[in-house]
Order: C-alpha cells, then sequence, then structure tokens
C-alpha cells in the first residue's frame, strides 16, 4: 500500500464515496462509484456510475474534465474496469485522457477486472496510489463485492415489529405495526435493492405490492421473487397486476402462465435439500445471483421464510422497524427458529447503527463474523 502523500487524498476519496451514493437505486447490477479528477488543487471533473449500458463515473468525469484531465489526479472509489463489457475498460480511458495519477479506494472483486485495471494503468506510466479506506468503500457496495467472491448475494431481511418482536396478530391482522416514517425507510432499502424475496403465505394473507413507490424514482424495479413450493401464486394478486418482473419459485413443474396479467412472470423449478422439504434456499440464492446479478437481496416475509433463511446462515443484516407498542404472547413471531434450546446455540449478531424514525425505531444488525 502506497502511504497518503496529502491529507487532499483523503478529502478527495471521501468526496467519491458521497457521488456513488446517486448512483445506489440506478447503477444496479453494477457497483456504484464515484470519481473525481482534480488538476493544481482544483476539482475540473467529478461523475458516478450511469445506469447499466451506459458510462461509468470515470467516463462522466472525464467528460466534464475534458482537456483539463491531462496531467491531472483521478480519484476513485473503485478500481477502474479492464474489460470491455457493455462499455469500454475506463483504464483504457484514462491513459488516453493523459492523466498522470490514479488513486482508488478498493480493488475491484469482480475476476474480470482485479488487478488488471491497477496493472494496465501502471503500464502505461501512470501514479497509482492505495488501496485507502477500503472499508468505507466496501460498504458502498456490500451485494456487488458478496456477488464476485462468493457467488452469493448479500442478504438484508426487514422486519416490522412489536416491542416483544411479534410481527402480527394470531389472525394475521398486521397493517400496520409501525408508522408512516418507517415504512417510507423501506422504501429507499427497496430501491437500492436488485430484488425482493417473499413466500407465498405472506402474498396470500397480505397482497403486497413488493415495489418501489419512492417519489421521482427513475431506476428499475426490482425482480419480485414468490418462493411458492406448490405453485399457488394466484393470477389476480396485485404484484401481478403492475410492472416489473415476478419470478415465482417452487417445486413443481412449470405451471401454465398466468392470464391478463401486466408483469413480465418467470417460473423456476429448484429442488428440495437432501433429506428436507421446500426450495433449497442456497440454490435459490445461487441462481438469483448467477442468472439475474442479483447483489442486493431485500427479504419481506414471515415467520417460517425468516426463520429458514437465519438458520441457514444466509443472512447477512437484520433491519428491524420497532414500534413501542406490546402484542403479547398469542401474536405471531417475526421467525421461527426450530432447535434453539440454550443461550450458546442463539444466533448472533452486532449492532451496526440506531435510528428514530417517527415514533419508531430502526435497528440495523450485522450478522456475526461479517463486517460491511
Amino acid at each position: 500500500m502506497t502511504a497518503f502523500s496529502t491529507d487532499d487524498d483523503i478529502h478527495y476519496l471521501q468526496r467519491c464515496f458521497i457521488l456513488a451514493q446517486a448512483a445506489r437505486y440506478t447503477a444496479r447490477p453494477n457497483p456504484a462509484v464515484g470519481c473525481v479528477i482534480v488538476k493544481n488543487g482544483q476539482v475540473v471533473g467529478e461523475g458516478y456510475t450511469q445506469p447499466p449500458g451506459h458510462a461509468h463515473a470515470e467516463i462522466m468525469a472525464l467528460r466534464e474534465a475534458q482537456d483539463a484531465a491531462r496531467g491531472a489526479t483521478v480519484y476513485v472509489s473503485l478500481e477502474p474496469c479492464a474489460h470491455q463489457g457493455r462499455t469500454g475498460p475506463c483504464c483504457e480511458a484514462l491513459i488516453g485522457a493523459g492523466v498522470a495519477r490514479v488513486v482508488y479506494a478498493l480493488g475491484d472483486p469482480n475476476p474480470l477486472v482485479s488487478g488488471k485495471g491497477l496493472a494496465r494503468l501502471r503500464e502505461a506510466g501512470i501514479e497509482v496510489s492505495g488501496p485507502f479506506l477500503q472499508e468505507e468503500a466496501a460498504a458502498l457496495n456490500p451485494g456487488f463485492i458478496k456477488r464476485m467472491k462468493a457467488g452469493l448475494p448479500y442478504v438484508r431481511c426487514k422486519v416490522g415489529m412489536s416491542l416483544d418482536a411479534r410481527t402480527a396478530m394470531a389472525s394475521g391482522e398486521s397493517q400496520w405495526i409501525t408508522g408512516s416514517e418507517a415504512r417510507a425507510d423501506v422504501q429507499e432499502w427497496r430501491a437500492r435493492s436488485c430484488a425482493i424475496l417473499s413466500g407465498i403465505g405472506t402474498v396470500l394473507a397480505d397482497d403486497p405490492s413488493l415495489n418501489v413507490r419512492l417519489p421521482n424514482f427513475t431506476g428499475a424495479q426490482p425482480l419480485r421473487v414468490i418462493l411458492d413450493s406448490q405453485a399457488r401464486l394466484p393470477a389476480a394478486t396485485r404484484l401481478l397486476q403492475l410492472p416489473g418482473k415476478v419470478l415465482q419459485v417452487g417445486l413443481a413443474p412449470p405451471p401454465a402462465a398466468p392470464l391478463n396479467v401486466v408483469a413480465d412472470w418467470e417460473y423456476r423449478q429448484l429442488p428440495s435439500p437432501p433429506g428436507q422439504g421446500g426450495v433449497d434456499l442456497h440454490a435459490l440464492l445461487r441462481m438469483l445471483a448467477r442468472d439475474y446479478c442479483c447483489n442486493e437481496i431485500l427479504v419481506e416475509a414471515g415467520a417460517t421464510l425468516t426463520g429458514a433463511l437465519l438458520q441457514a446462515n444466509l443472512v447477512d443484516e437484520l433491519l428491524t422497524y420497532i414500534a413501542p407498542v406490546l402484542l403479547g404472547h398469542q401474536a405471531r413471531p417475526m421467525a421461527l427458529l426450530e432447535g434453539v434450546q440454550r443461550l450458546d446455540q442463539g444466533l448472533g449478531f452486532t449492532f451496526a447503527d440506531v435510528v428514530m424514525l417517527g415514533k419508531d425505531c430502526r435497528i440495523r444488525c450485522l450478522a456475526a463474523n461479517r463486517a460491511v
């Protein structure tokens, strides 16, 4: 690692992180990246990742800088790409622009890039410094990093519950435990997710939309994935009457396509794990990462699916929205965790942050041994 030459390196990389945040809802499945070009102490160009098929952060910054990029220093939150995809390699664009130095925060985990962009820049005589502020940079793209390294998406479970961890009354009544501010916050997490995962029980009970309803939202709607072992999804359900893609996943052979639906519907058949019932959750997540390029998945499901994901060690993060109310022991729990009889069998998490949202509280937790 090369040491920082000045405090300016830190300052401009942090500016890159702010720029990358602007691409959270539109860059997926590409990583959200920010870029700043500086010459003689002045910012001459800035940019962040555009929607898939359009310019990356470095290209946007070069377009703004134009001729001023020659001899300048480029700051970027992720290693410049070195492969030809839907757009050309950013490292070649930087070389062609005649930049003098590139400072990066994090190496690209994509095997098609991973060090190749940095090597190409050095080969062309450009000074390369980094990695710096890696933890902050990684927090911008936890799902992309996990998909590239492990072939799995980053799984975030959202739960709205009472103080005594109840998510619905025994009758199934659950709308609404939390207030409007908490529900608006959920929309932000949906918007950054590649997919929303739910179970058929939740769909039959609540008839949810599972779409993004933010004002002025311009990103693509997340893939809506319904785990439905027995292929019971009704054609009249609300999510099939809304634009966007719906993926129904079950054990049975593909049913006939539902008639008179608005959504782009697809069915995938997956096996059960050996000796168990239900869809193989590991296979489901690998399929979503491999075939649908899913980086981050938001789970909005009932106690059965939430518990199964937790016990399979497939949950990276918990988003719990807690309302200041007690619903009693007969109300439904947040997760069914079979076989937990002793304290040392409990599933470990670490607190990441706590935020007040109106009358409610959001607690974000990371699964033990995860640091994003």
